[in-house]
Formats: structure tokens, C-alpha cells, sequence
């Protein structure tokens, strides 16, 4: 039997989450600026795109989605007459440690492969379609297929890549191949495909967030706030890369010493601070390390631990929903881990993790309040009405996280009515969907300009 989670009305919010607050706002404001943008940590970045789906979108395009230790191919039709987006088929594939810590080559190389590999399978070989490639990393975009790697995150490190245009990669792959070709491409943020393919459903769609691996959010900013661009009507959504949040050090004051070691033991010490703090990479290794800390002070398991418990890595995050789940699912991980434990211990372990998912739950809700909150003075609205597309691994599949989340929310941005809406494969079908409304923009004879107009952004 499950015993009953915390009640998350006898949570109350702490002083923190405010503070939190005020600092990112500070953070998204000079990540906009034209001369501060460069030194910011919060890198705000201009994705261009200034339309949603209006319902018409047709045809068939082709979609990767990189962005995690798998990546996925897919082959979408859109359909206009029932206004819906229908994944035809798609095919995950893995990528090996040594491939995420190898040479861009070797990495581009086998997604080219991949990609091949699918097209043979479905009998596409012979045509050429357009692709959406949703790149879940850091990138500066520069035009509609064009996107530079900022730097690296999740746990890649792959050499000549940081610095290059992955679109041009991604196709030298496919050359170096011969044996098939693509069509135009469009480059897309995972967090802005989460919110076109569910700008598609619902209009008032105009914020994206991932909780999964990492984190990330985008949303419609007015385009006089984006100093970096030229013009002073209609709006454009931002890529925020809010996970690189603290990089300057503001949060120093508020991680524990168990987030100072899983930042100094990552691939990328002193970068994206914030994601560390959150997302589904780190957050088991934050609850090893805390258990490893009583068990050591003689607060857990008799003052023992075992080889497992002393093994970074080990304590996977979905160990963290399992034992939230039910004191039963705690046990069995517990033994698994080859730990001698008692009842007493595996409740102080489920309200560890609870702690530590709540930490993260509260902290996503401030900096989506500060997000939410700055839509409605941007518009000088006494009320704002919106929706969150959302998706990523820790809201969906967490048993809490998504109700504690938008509790938090609430109170922190009580004059704006905000929506969730679960992304239906936003980095899949998204990124199809933003091919699929610049191919209704595109006019023939005419570039593929799509909603990426052709502003001028200060560099």
C-alpha cells in the first residue's frame, strides 16, 4: 500500500523563492540588452520566430531531436483537414559514452547513419524532405538553418563542435554518406518546439519548458525589449537557457555543499548552475551525496553504507519518483543498493528525496513566475491568461512535481492564470510543425524566411 505524500498545502513558501525571483528578473533584462547580453548567464537568445501554427500547416517532414543520451528520428505528416500532427513512425537511437565524449565527427557521423538507416526503412530514400533538427543545447542562431553551438551541456563534451554551425555538421555527415539527401532545414530549440506543438492546440500558448535531463524555458517577449535586434513592433520568442542561471556566482548563497560537489565533479564545472540544481541529470547524485553525508554522521543505515551508496552515478534519479511513489518501492531500492535498513531509515530516505524534488519543484516554479509575471508588465495587463507547454521526464513522470510546481506558481504569480499543457512530443512533432508553418511562409522563388524574419542582431 502507498502511504500518502506530504500534503502540499502545508508547504508554504519560503522567503527564498522570492529572492530567487528578483535575481532572475534582474538576469533575463540584461541577457535582452544590446551591450550586456555578452556577460550575461541567462543568455536570452533571439530564436526569431515571431508566428505560431495557424491550423493550415500540411505535408510530410522529417524530424531529429538531439538532446539527451538518445536521440530520435521521426517521419511526420501534418494534416490540415483535422488540424493535427500525426507521427507516422520514428526510430530512438543511442549514444555510447565514449561517442558523447569523443569528436564531433564521430558524433554527427552516426546520427547521419541513423537517419539513413530510418529513411531505408521507410522507403524515403528517394525523396527530399524538409527537416526540423531540435538541438537541445546552448546556440546562438543566426539564421533559419544556421545555429551555433555555445557550448556543450548534459554530459557532452564532443571536441569541434563548440564554435561551429550544426547544421553544416549535420549535413557533412550526410555528404560524407552519398547515399541520401535532405531538404531545408530548420533549426529549433526543444523548449520552443514544446511550444509550437502546443501553440498548435491551444493559441494562448506563448511559454515553453523542459524538466527532464536539463532544463530550459522560452517565451514571447515584446521585440522593443530585445535590444540586441533592430525593431520596435510584435514580439519573439527567446530562448532563455535560464539552466545557465548563477553561472556569475548570484547563487552562490543559496547552494548546499552537496550542489558545490556535483558541480565540481561534473564534465562542465562552474556552468549552468541552475540546471544542476533541478533537473533529472543531477538530482539523484544530490540525494547520494546527501544520504552518503547522514550515513556518515551516523544518521542512516546504523552509520554503514555500502559500495553502491559510495559510487557516483548510482542513485539514479528515478530512484527519487519510485521511493516518493510508496515506502515499499523505497525498500526495494534500498536492498538493491546493498544497504542494511530498517522502517525508520527508509522514511527518512523518502523524505529526503522529497525534500530534494521539492527544492527543484519550487525553484523551476519561481523562475516560470518571474517568466510569467514579466509577460503581464510587458503588456501592461492587470491580469494575464496563459498557457505552459511543458514537457521533460521529471514533470511527467514524477508523482508530485507537476501539482507542487503549479501550486508555487500560483503563489507566486497570482495575477496570472496560467495553463499547463503536456507537450505532445514537442521536440519531435514541434520541430515538424515549425518545418511545417515555414513552408506555408515560404514563397516561391523566395529564401526560406519563415517566422525567422530577416532582423539584424547586434553580435
Amino acid at each position: 500500500m502507498k502511504s500518502a505524500s506530504p500534503p502540499l498545502m502545508r508547504r508554504k513558501l519560503t522567503p527564498l523563492e522570492n529572492y530567487f525571483s528578483v535575481r532572475l528578473k534582474k538576469d533575463l533584462i540584461r541577457g535582452l540588452g544590446k551591450h550586456s547580453h555578452h556577460r550575461a548567464a541567462v543568455k536570452m537568445l533571439p530564436t526569431f520566430v515571431r508566428a505560431t501554427p495557424d491550423g493550415t500547416e500540411k505535408g510530410d517532414y522529417l524530424a531529429l531531436d538531439l538532446g539527451g543520451t538518445n536521440f530520435r528520428v521521426l517521419y511526420v505528416r501534418v494534416v490540415e483537414e483535422q488540424q493535427k500532427v500525426v507521427k507516422m513512425d520514428s526510430k530512438i537511437c543511442s549514444i555510447p559514452q565514449e561517442m558523447m565524449l569523443g569528436t564531433g565527427e564521430q558524433l554527427f557521423d552516426h546520427i547521419a547513419q541513423c537517419l539513413g538507416e530510418f529513411l531505408e526503412s521507410q522507403d524515403l530514400k528517394g525523396q527530399t524532405l524538409p527537416l526540423g533538427f531540435t538541438f537541445s543545447f546552448p546556440c546562438e542562431q543566426k539564421e533559419i538553418d544556421k545555429s551555433i553551438l555555445i557550448r556543450w551541456t548534459k554530459g557532452f563534451s564532443c571536441s569541434g563542435v563548440e564554435g561551429q554551425d550544426v547544421v553544416k555538421l549535420l549535413k557533412e555527415a550526410i555528404h560524407r554518406r552519398g547515399d541520401y539527401d535532405i531538404g531545408s532545414v530548420a533549426m529549433v530549440n526543444d523548449t520552443v518546439g514544446t511550444m509550437m506543438s502546443c501553440g498548435y492546440r491551444d493559441q494562448s500558448c506563448e511559454i515553453g519548458m523542459i524538466i527532464g535531463t536539463g532544463t530550459n524555458a522560452c517565451y514571447m517577449e515584446e521585440i522593443k525589449n530585445v535590444k540586441r535586434v533592430e525593431g520596435e513592433d510584435g514580439r519573439m520568442c527567446i530562448n532563455t537557457e535560464w539552466g545557465g542561471f548563477g553561472d556569475d556566482g548570484s547563487l552562490k548563497d543559496i547552494l548546499t555543499e552537496f550542489d558545490e560537489v556535483v558541480d565540481q565533479t561534473s564534465i562542465n564545472p562552474g556552468v549552468h548552475t541552475f540546471e544542476k540544481m533541478i533537473s533529472g541529470m543531477y538530482l539523484g547524485e544530490i540525494v547520494r551525496l546527501l544520504l552518503v553525508k547522514m550515513a556518515e554522521d551516523k544518521l542512516l543505515f546504523k552509520g554503514e553504507t555500502s559500495e553502491a551508496l559510495l559510487t557516483p552515478g548510482q542513485f539514479e534519479t528515478k530512484y527519487i519518483s519510485e521511493i516518493e511513489d510508496g515506502l515499499e518501492n523505497a525498500q526495494k531500492i534500498l536492498t538493491a543498493l546493498g544497504l542494511n535498513w530498517d522502517p525508520v531509515d527508509a522514511c527518512v530516505v523518502r523524505l529526503v528525496c522529497d525534500t530534494i524534488s521539492s527544492r527543484s519543484a519550487r525553484l523551476c516554479a519561481a523562475a516560470l513566475a518571474t517568466i510569467s509575471n514579466r509577460i503581464r508588465v510587458n503588456r501592461g495587463l492587470d491580469h494575464l491568461k496563459t498557457t505552459v507547454g511543458v514537457d521533460g521526464t521529471v514533470y511527467r513522470k514524477h508523482p508530485n512535481f507537476s501539482e507542487e510546481l503549479q501550486a508555487a506558481v500560483r503563489l507566486l504569480a497570482p495575477k496570472c492564470d496560467i495553463t499547463f499543457l503536456v507537450s505532445e512530443d514537442g521536440s519531435g512533432k514541434g520541430a515538424a510543425m515549425v518545418t511545417a508553418v515555414a513552408q506555408r511562409i515560404w514563397l516561391p522563388g523566395c529564401m526560406l524566411s519563415f517566422i525567422f524574419l530577416p532582423i539584424f542582431v547586434y553580435i
